[in-house]
């Protein structure tokens, strides 16, 4: 009786799956062929080049992106050397992304957005971790006393007198019309002078 309700529970119990595959080495050859797998994906030409080769139309490919999403936990994520692998790997869980991939426009502006992420991300987050110093108070200037003339000295009249320019002497008219030279004029008289000494000579000579 015994021995015939043991068999009676063993036909009713489940029977455990006998072939269940055990990875060698623990899982480690598996973990590293996924995280290979997922570090890639950080590349848009690599999801391009999935898309051109209709990976995204399988729907077991689609079931082992979903599975990957395990990528994302703290104890695995600290393994990932690409963090812009997750980013693309929640964004390939989109239909929508997964068909405009496949446009060669749509990878190069992709690839452009992360390049413009990765040359200004290190400023952009020192902006937010960096305290920023108070502003510095800008002395104001005193108001300037109100400009007064200086106080003009006079000058003693002795002073006045030196600086002052003599006046010009009056122009004089020449005694000789038509402006002509004054050594013309003292020749004419030197002719003059002799003739007349000529005559006095003369008539001394008649009265001896």
């Amino acid at each position: 009786m015994a021995s015939t309700k043991e068999s009676d529970n063993a036909s009713d119990t489940p029977s455990s799956p006998k072939n269940v595959y055990k990875d060698p080495d623990d899982g480690r050859q598996r973990f590293l062929l996924e995280l290979e797998f997922v570090q890639c994906l950080a590349n848009p030409t690599y999801i391009h080049y999935l898309a051109q080769n209709r990976y995204f139309e399988d729907e077991a490919f689609i079931g082992y992106l979903k599975y990957l999403q395990y990528w994302q936990r703290p104890e695995y994520i600290k393994f990932i050397m690409y963090p812009h692998c997750l980013y693309f790997l929640e964004l390939l869980q989109n239909a929508n992304f997964r068909n405009a991939m496949a446009h060669p426009a749509n990878k190069e502006v992709a690839h452009r957005q992360q390049f413009f992420f990765w040359k200004n991300y290190r400023n952009n987050r020192l902006k937010f971790i960096l305290p920023k110093p108070p502003p510095e108070e800008v002395p104001t200037p005193a108001p300037l006393p109100p400009a007064s003339a200086p106080p003009q000295q006079s000058l003693p009249a002795s002073n006045i007198a030196m600086t002052t320019a003599p006046p010009a002497p009056a122009s004089t008219h020449s005694p000789m019309p038509y402006g002509l030279p004054s050594g013309s004029a003292l020749a004419k008289n030197d002719m003059r002078n002799s003739g007349i000494d000529r005559r006095k000579r003369k008539h001394e000579r008649s009265l001896n």
